[in-house]
């Protein structure tokens, strides 16, 4: 036999029993909140020429009138491994703007790369540009994401058509971030791309910049913010692409390519600021070819380690603050280290002497060639054929002007 207990104190107990379950559950409520946003594909977002996927994320307790970032995998990836290894996520999270991430797939290039060299995937209203637009626009519509503040961030190929859609939308990103990617318009089909890819292609400042204001003729309004990071290893596009890039978009800005400041930053990296900060140039030491990520709890780490994302600075950490979207646009100098300002060179003052063949300083950004000629950045100097054979030495006498000086180097 049992003893029971009185009615009234039965009832008092269960009561008492029932007021603990309810505060140990809004404890755990409280202390381990369930995350219910996630990677989404997107079944139709409007007009698709180019015949790409879309995914977003907009994390918990998300409202409209927050910012959107556009994000675009490199080759032989796709939308969730970026979303998972970039970084970009944290950032989401924390500050409440949306993620959109394209996907391309082989049906549209072998490798999966966006196909940053065909014209008709590059121009304004075309193919997979155009498909892009569609997404904003998608997200502004339907998330209520804010207009005046929509950036592209991507990887390599999705590197290369980021500035694909600085240059042919201006009017839609407020800015953007190319990481180890190419010029706007470099190649014009494939088999001009892997030449861009090496750095074969020479081009002075202007003709860059007359690329992409090309790309949106009739615009008058202001042009992007530019982040441009590259690896000074990386053979696959090597760091030339880099100095084209720079010298692309500070044209289009109407800044020198000189820096007005220089500061290094954690990771072994480099950082150069052009104008009044309206385009960065990040190169970090040693780097191959990837998007640069450092994975870790600090305010200033993201990502996780895997093929073409490498352990070394925080891009998305930087890009996000670049972009305004986290805590101030200024980037966490190395406390070791003390910034300071880059002189600007004195065009009058002769900076460099270099020997070298035609087909080398090309190569190197210190002419260009056109027709199979060769001809000094710059002075337009006729230096001969474009090859291996002919040589010239060439005298800097100013930022991107070089001369031909025969009898001094």
């Amino acid at each position: 036999m049992t003893a029971s207990l009185p009615a009234g104190l039965l009832r008092i107990l269960l009561t008492l029993s029932l007021g603990l379950l309810g505060l140990l559950g809004a404890a755990t409520a409280t202390t381990s909140p369930a995350r219910a946003a996630s990677l989404v594909q997107v079944g139709s977002f409007g007009s698709n020429p180019g015949n790409l996927t879309m995914y977003s994320y907009r994390p918990d307790g998300s409202t409209a009138g927050r910012p959107l970032v556009v994000l675009l995998h490199g080759c032989t990836q796709n939308a969730s491994g970026y979303f998972a290894s970039s970084g970009w996520r944290k950032y989401a999270d924390q500050s409440g703007f949306t993620l959109v991430l394209a996907q391309t797939s082989s049906a549209n290039n072998g490798s999966s790369c966006f196909n940053w060299f065909e014209t008709g995937d590059t121009t304004r209203g075309q193919g997979e540009a155009a498909s892009i637009r569609s997404m904003v626009a998608y997200a502004v519509s339907t998330y209520g994401a804010d207009p005046a503040r929509v950036y592209v961030s991507g990887l390599s190929a999705g590197g290369a058509m980021s500035a694909v859609m600085l240059a042919t939308y201006p009017d839609v990103f407020a800015g953007g971030s190319i990481g180890a990617g190419l010029a706007y318009r470099c190649a014009t089909s494939l088999l001009q791309a892997s030449p861009c890819q090496r750095g074969q292609v020479s081009k002075t400042p202007q003709q860059w910049g007359d690329l992409v204001r090309g790309a949106h003729s009739g615009y008058s309004g202001p042009y992007p913010r530019v982040a441009i990071w590259q690896g000074t290893a990386d053979y696959t596009v090597v760091p030339a692409n880099a100095t084209q890039l720079r010298d692309q978009w500070t044209n289009v800005r109407g800044v020198s390519q000189s820096p007005t400041s220089t500061r290094s930053l954690t990771g072994g990296t480099s950082l150069k600021v052009y104008g009044n900060d309206v385009v960065r140039v990040y190169e970090i030491t040693g780097m191959g070819h990837g998007l640069p990520i450092d994975p870790g709890g600090a305010a200033d780490q993201c990502g996780s380690a895997a093929a073409y994302f490498l352990d070394t600075i925080c891009s998305a950490y930087h890009d996000a603050q670049f972009f305004g979207l986290i805590g101030g646009t200024q980037p966490t100098p190395d406390p070791t280290v003390t910034p300071t300002p880059t002189p600007t060179p004195t065009p009058t003052v002769p900076q460099t002497c270099v020997r070298a063949s035609n087909y080398a300083h090309t190569v190197a950004g210190r002419a260009y060639h056109s027709g199979g000629y060769t001809y000094a950045n710059g002075s337009d100097n006729a230096m001969g054929l474009w090859n291996t054979l002919v040589t010239h030495g060439l005298k800097q006498t100013g930022p991107n002007h070089w001369v031909v000086a025969d009898s001094e180097c």
